[in-house]
């Protein structure tokens, strides 16, 4: 049954912005939907309710994806709170069904969103022209999903280096800077592309 309706679940504006603009570029005129929540605690706090009044209604035809940052969580334990929660609403995940219907997707940006800019350099490079262009080359930004000490403070590094954000960074005005430039095949991030792959597998 192919999928119709896609609502995505996401912490912050910063990620609402950056989806909206690179959603429909992987799945074309599929219909989604993103919603914010306030910060990652209030997604998480609020998601048995919000996956209960899912179950009631939820079509065959649509899907759930909720994407929180890892932070400095693990990835397993916070992957396992989310599968639980989800369990527990009534619903049944990606992971759970294995090639079975699901209804919902979990999903980790490691460690944060800004993890996923720096997984495509050269949209931030076309955002941001002053921007040094060899940033992936360095050694502790090789890995864009092993970038330490915070994703979104070395975006802002980088980013003040080059003369941009003197006052510190905007992350939603960023983010649609960003987003707007990004093609989602290129990207060096193993996060983003583990999104990317489900979100071309609704799309089918």
């Amino acid at each position: 049954m192919s999928v119709e309706h896609i609502e995505i679940l996401v912490e912050e504006p910063s990620m609402e912005a950056a989806l909206r603009l690179l959603i429909p570029r992987i799945i074309g005129d599929l219909s989604f939907e993103v919603r914010p929540f306030q910060c990652k605690q209030d997604l998480l706090d609020n998601l048995p309710k919000r996956l209960r009044g899912y179950a009631r209604w939820l079509p065959p035809t649509h899907r759930i994806i909720v994407v929180v940052d890892r932070d400095d969580d693990t990835c397993r334990t916070l992957k396992q709170k989310m599968e639980r929660i989800a369990r527990e609403a009534g619903m049944t995940t990606r992971t759970r069904a294995g090639n079975g219907r699901y209804q919902v997707v979990n999903r980790l940006a490691i460690e944060e969103l800004e993890a996923w800019f720096f997984g495509d350099w050269d949209a931030v490079c076309t955002a941001y022209p002053r921007v040094n262009p060899n940033v992936p080359r360095k050694k502790n930004y090789r890995d864009p999903d092993a970038i330490a000490g915070g994703t979104w403070e070395a975006l802002e590094r980088w980013l003040k280096k080059a003369g941009y954000f003197d006052t510190g960074l905007r992350k939603v005005e960023a983010a649609r800077e960003i987003a707007q430039h990004m093609d989602p095949p290129r990207n060096r991030s193993r996060s983003f592309q583990v999104f990317h792959e489900v979100l071309r597998e609704m799309a089918v």
